[in-house]
């Protein structure tokens, strides 16, 4: 893109009054890694860098390994890098691939369900040694089905921004709620049964992974590699410059869904005896750093000088309630703690 174009399509977003928050998308450079820098799906979903999963259909066998990499275009650190790690072919409505999961509340802006209803306009930076026809997919969990549309990988192992509009849905509104409300699928392999006509207008209402005719299989060789970053969902029929948000500024909003309690200094002490109302009653409240999307999961700890502890967590803070050894005992979680509250 030149720097006239950047220009010219900035200042119409400053006219519209939406020069910063363009971009729904949190941690769209995958600088973000609270869970960890490598991990490998198999036949099941999971969240790898913060806010991006796998994604699978009718227990296809994802082999992948996906890891935050430093391979990134000009004016970014990471990506997210996936790789095989066995040859897979997809039969009937197998599938594989990378999705990342909005509120339907942070959907309100684009007006669905209203003769206003605005366009969506999803843009990203995409890389791989293997060419060819790939599929990006919106799944609306609102009753807006599903749209989808090929692009094109041209050049191996070069850094390619791709731009892709979609219709608005002026029928079906998304609810204003903390639930799922899309669905964006980067599809790397998908069976037969899997194949779909291109629409950007929301015309089908198919629901689950899909992929455009042609669509390669990425799973063919332990040799592929496939890249992602820059990822930027905004309100319009132009993608503009990719919109950089500090790393705290980032985590802050990453925490919205998962963190982990103070994982450097990983001893947390409950307090007990003279500090309860009863001797032996150990206590201990984590205030979460944002409120949390739900009340969340809380993940496994170690204990130490305390019984068995029970949970109270809401989207604010957790409650750890436990039973010391002993009155005025120093009782003590001996490891760090998550919180989860992804959709």
């Amino acid at each position: 893109m030149s720097k006239a174009r950047e220009l010219a399509e900035l200042g119409a977003v400053y006219d519209s009054g939406a020069l910063s928050n363009r971009n729904i998308v949190i941690n769209g450079e995958m600088t973000v890694a609270q869970r960890g820098t490598s991990f490998s799906p198999g036949t099941s979903t999971i969240t790898t860098l913060d806010r991006f999963k796998s994604g699978v259909g009718s227990s296809f066998n994802f082999d992948t390994t996906l890891t935050q990499s430093t391979d990134a275009p000009t004016g970014f650190n990471n990506s997210l890098k996936v790789t095989p790690d066995s040859t897979q072919t997809p039969t009937g409505s197998q599938n594989g691939a990378i999705r990342y999961d909005i509120e339907a509340q942070d959907m309100q802006r684009f007006g669905y369900g209203s003769s206003d209803a605005k366009k969506i306009t999803v843009s990203f930076y995409v890389k791989s040694n293997k060419t060819g026809t790939y599929t990006f997919q919106l799944l609306g969990y609102d009753g807006q089905g599903t749209c989808l549309i090929g692009y094109t990988i041209d050049s191996a192992n070069t850094w390619e921004r791709k731009s892709i509009t979609f219709d608005p849905d002026t029928t079906n509104a998304f609810d204003n709620n903390v639930s799922l409300g899309v669905i964006m699928a980067w599809n790397l392999a998908g069976g037969p049964d899997d194949v779909l006509a291109p629409n950007t207008n929301w015309a089908s209402s198919s629901t689950g992974f899909r992929i455009v005719s042609g669509q390669v299989n990425f799973m063919d060789s332990t040799a592929n590699e496939w890249y992602l970053t820059g990822v930027q969902m905004e309100v319009g029929t132009e993608a503009t410059p990719f919109e950089h948000r500090s790393f705290g500024q980032e985590l802050a909003l990453c925490q919205r869904y998962y963190f982990v309690n103070d994982p450097d200094a990983v001893v947390t002490y409950m307090a007990s005896g003279a500090y309860t109302s009863h001797a032996t009653t150990a206590i201990h409240v984590v205030n979460f750093p944002a409120t949390m999307r739900a009340a969340p999961t809380v993940g496994s700890y170690t204990l130490s000088q305390v019984g068995s502890v029970t949970t109270a967590a809401g989207v604010g803070f957790c409650r750890f309630t436990g039973t010391a050894s002993s009155s005025g005992s120093i009782a003590k979680i001996t490891s760090a703690v998550s919180f989860d509250s992804e959709l």
